[in-house]
């Protein structure tokens, strides 16, 4: 059974990418709950494509303000904690709790939802639990980057404890090889990846790609390209009363959230603009795709920071397109090793999901 935290794109395709896997080698995922902000859309690519019953529950999620750029801290922890909020919360345990005991799975794999670790402190399951996020590398001892505020760090830290409460094990997912932790239960892995993109043809359609579920970057985005009208952009978002596609101005084009459609304008894509998601950035890196990373909130400060330091991508506090532009001709990422690393992953994870003791 996978529970997924639903903020994003990122963990829905993890999901997806491991459903895949574990089927192929004859197990069975039985059921699917995501946990989501009422505000947002689950994207119709995750129940096409998890193969089996999917329901919802409520969930904290990042507050980014007025703007709609980087997530609050102060302000998400504050209308998470309201009495109504935590009165939804309440019921979505409950939610979970009965679901478990309905469905009876052997193992319920957690996707970093930090409502199954607070269920588990509050209720025991008697069930195995694997927690699997790319956050939980900040625990390993031997990862060398951090927030920029030790506020954000002790953040990140906390918010992964929450997470992995009852946790029988813990798959750290990595954009290279590191030991594992064995004192804490700790395993690195690659990163997983949907199987769609490993039949995507790459080349360079001379347009830039961008991902932009906060609203308030799409606006950074116009504004840039009033002033570049020479380059040709296209850009993803979520926002509900939008059209498929929508052409603002010549040369700048806005789709919404399309899986397949996605993946195949960043095959063809001459860089690519996100907020610094752990999975884009692989899928980038996957493809040679250089890229401008825009951390949202503290989690994605430290994604780019990692993709930058090893050169994939140019980190930036803003869409500032100029960056990516000037970047391209210099991006030097070794392809070829990650490629490597994320080939691992069908053996690495079988393994540590079906040796739980």
């Amino acid at each position: 059974m996978f529970i997924v935290q639903g903020e994003g794109r990122g963990h829905l395709t993890q999901a997806i990418a491991l459903a895949g896997l574990l089927r192929k080698h004859g197990h069975e995922v039985v059921d699917v709950m995501v946990g989501k902000n009422p505000n947002r859309v689950l994207p119709p690519f995750f129940e096409e494509k998890i193969g089996c019953d999917v329901t919802t529950f409520d969930s904290p999620s990042f507050n980014y303000g007025k703007v709609g750029k980087r997530g609050r801290m102060a302000k998400t922890l504050f209308t998470n904690t309201t009495p109504l909020n935590l009165d939804r919360f309440r019921k979505s345990i409950t939610r979970i709790v009965r679901r478990i005991g309905r469905v009876e799975p052997d193992v319920v794999v957690n996707f970093y939802e930090i409502l199954l670790g607070i269920t588990s402190l509050v209720h025991r399951l008697r069930v195995p639990v694997v927690s699997i996020g790319h956050q939980f590398l900040v625990d390993h001892p031997d990862y060398a980057h951090r927030s920029r505020s030790d506020q954000g760090q002790f953040a990140l830290r906390l918010n992964n404890m929450l997470c992995s409460l009852g946790t029988t094990k813990t798959l750290a997912l990595s954009f290279y090889p590191m030991k594992d932790f064995y004192r804490d239960r700790l395993a690195v892995v690659p990163p997983l990846l949907r199987s769609e993109l490993f039949e995507q043809e790459v080349h360079d359609g001379g347009y830039i790609l961008g991902y932009v579920l906060n609203p308030g970057y799409a606006d950074e985005v116009r504004e840039w390209h009033k002033k570049h009208p020479d380059v040709k952009l296209h850009l993803f978002w979520d926002k509900k009363d939008a059209p498929e596609t929508l052409e603002v101005a010549p040369g700048l084009t806005f789709h919404k959230i399309n899986d397949s459609r996605f993946l195949e304008m960043m095959a063809g894509c001459s860089g690519y603009a996100t907020t610094a998601g752990f999975e884009s950035v692989c899928e980038a890196m996957w493809l040679g795709k250089p890229a401008l990373l825009v951390p949202a909130h503290i989690e994605q400060e430290i994604n780019a920071q990692d993709a930058a330091g090893i050169g994939a991508g140019i980190a930036s506090q803003g869409f500032d397109l100029s960056l990516l532009v000037d970047f391209i001709p210099r991006y030097a990422a070794d392809t070829a090793a990650f490629r490597e690393w994320v080939a691992r992953g069908e053996e690495l994870f079988v393994r540590h999901l079906t040796t739980l003791v």
